[in-house]
Formats: C-alpha cells, sequence, structure tokens
C-alpha cells in the first residue's frame, strides 16, 4: 500500500536556489516506487465545498508575487486524470462528504512546487484538491479517512502545507529557527508518532504557541488530511524537519 505524505512546499524559489529540503525531496521522489496517480491537497486552492480538479491539461499557476521573474516561466506540465477526478467523487459521496468538479483549474504553486522536484518527468497524472481552512480538525481527517482506498491501489496521496506558517512572523535575513515554531513542532511529534488523534483535534487549545503557528488553518489542514488517508495503519515516520527564515517549518511526514 502506498505511504501517504504531508509535505511542507515553502517558497516557490525552493524549485530554483538550492536548499537541503530540495535534495530531500529530490531523493525521496527517486527512491519512491513510481506511484499509478498523484493525489495533493493544496493549501492554497480553498473552498467552502471540496473541490477536485478534473482538468485534462493542467496549467502552471504562478499564484505568488514579488519573486525572481524566472519562476515565473516555470511550467510543469502534468496531465490530470478525469476518471480519477470522478472516482474520488464517489468517495466522498460514499461518506456523505458534500463535493464538485473543476474542469479549468490549473496546478497552484502548492502542487507543482513539490511534484517538480520529486517527479520532473511530469509522466505520473496529478488530481488536485481543495481544502477548507474552516472545518473543524475531525472533519479534515474525515477527508482523508474517505481516500484510504487510493493507496491500495498504487496512488500517493499529498497534503501540501505546513505545520508553522505565520508569514508576519518571518526573518527573511536569518533561518535560525524561533523557539516557539520548534516547540510547537515538537508538540505535534510527539502527538503524531503516537496517532494521538484526540489532541491533536484539539491542537488550538492545547500545543503550545498554536495561535502564532497557525494564524488561519489552511496550511494546516492537509496534515490532518494526510493523516486520515493512513487511518487503517496509523504509522507515522518524520522524514525531515527544518525552519526557513526563522519560522517557516520545512517538515516532511510519510504515513503508513
Amino acid at each position: 500500500m502506498y505511504p501517504s505524505f504531508f509535505l511542507a512546499h515553502g517558497l516557490p524559489t525552493l524549485v530554483t536556489e538550492p536548499h537541503s529540503y530540495s535534495r530531500f525531496l529530490r531523493s525521496l521522489g527517486a527512491q519512491l516506487p513510481k506511484p499509478t496517480g498523484i493525489v495533493v491537497f493544496s493549501a492554497h486552492w480553498e473552498s467552502e465545498v471540496q473541490t477536485i480538479g478534473a482538468a485534462a491539461e493542467l496549467d502552471t499557476l504562478h499564484d505568488f508575487f514579488g519573486f525572481p521573474e524566472k519562476l515565473y516561466g516555470i511550467s510543469y506540465p502534468a496531465k490530470g486524470n478525469i476518471l480519477l477526478a470522478m472516482g474520488i467523487g464517489r468517495l466522498f459521496d460514499a461518506e456523505g462528504i458534500a463535493c464538485a468538479l473543476d474542469d479549468t483549474r490549473g496546478l497552484d504553486h502548492g502542487v507543482w512546487t513539490l511534484l517538480s522536484l520529486m517527479h520532473p518527468a511530469a509522466d505520473v497524472p496529478v488530481v488536485h484538491l481543495s481544502v477548507n481552512p474552516l472545518l473543524v480538525p475531525e472533519e479534515q481527517y474525515r477527508i482523508g479517512r474517505a481516500l484510504q482506498a487510493l493507496r491500495s491501489e498504487g496512488m500517493m496521496i499529498v497534503g501540501s502545507g505546513g505545520t508553522v506558517h505565520h508569514p508576519g512572523t518571518l526573518h527573511w535575513q536569518d533561518d535560525a529557527a524561533e523557539l516557539w515554531a520548534k516547540q510547537f513542532d515538537a508538540w505535534l511529534y510527539d502527538r503524531i508518532t503516537v496517532w494521538d488523534s484526540d489532541a491533536l483535534f484539539d491542537y488550538e487549545r492545547r500545543a503550545p504557541h498554536a495561535s502564532l503557528a497557525v494564524p488561519s488553518a489552511e496550511h494546516f489542514a492537509p496534515l490532518l488530511i494526510a493523516m486520515g488517508a493512513a487511518d487503517r495503519s496509523r504509522r507515522a515516520k518524520l522524514m525531515y524537519q527544518k525552519y526557513q527564515y526563522g519560522t517557516l517549518s520545512l517538515g516532511a511526514w510519510m504515513f503508513s
């Protein structure tokens, strides 16, 4: 059964500038078996109704501003998979999760930055999905759990986001991690590794510095979705953890 992953996507410059996390993602992609399909929940696609990308041809969206010009010329020419998108819709329907298809949206940088490093050939079909940051954590987990069957079909489910994501706290000239960011991630590590879902669902109240680390939930929700996709086995491994600009958490979790 293919693992599910929660992967921080960091800044778009990870694709063009040398960084140990970029090297890690390239290595991870090379080590894993080639998946039959890739299903990505991106923090940069928010919607009230769970939406499934169903375009056959996927444009590369440069949904960011103020970055080096060469980033805006990058294209990730992966194909979509309409049948897979429809199958995901049926899985959601079976669990009573309202959903909709979108046959026009391309891949935002929460998707293509990761995949251009892990699967540079763009030869695996991709279905991308939105997140609803207003859902309670239990519902985020339930969304991932609804898709568990895809893993047995050799598909890679990815939650793309970041555990600590508060742009207003970044130190652009310094990568030294803030203590509060490390304390929040350490609390998560202790709960995720023993699959303490009760504590994780109550992270806003129990985790240290939760309001600083997660001022809004769109980047955190993909973690719970990726965990939900591994609900039957409940094995977690932290594969990478560093910080960029002091408070941007670059973490990679595998759930198998």
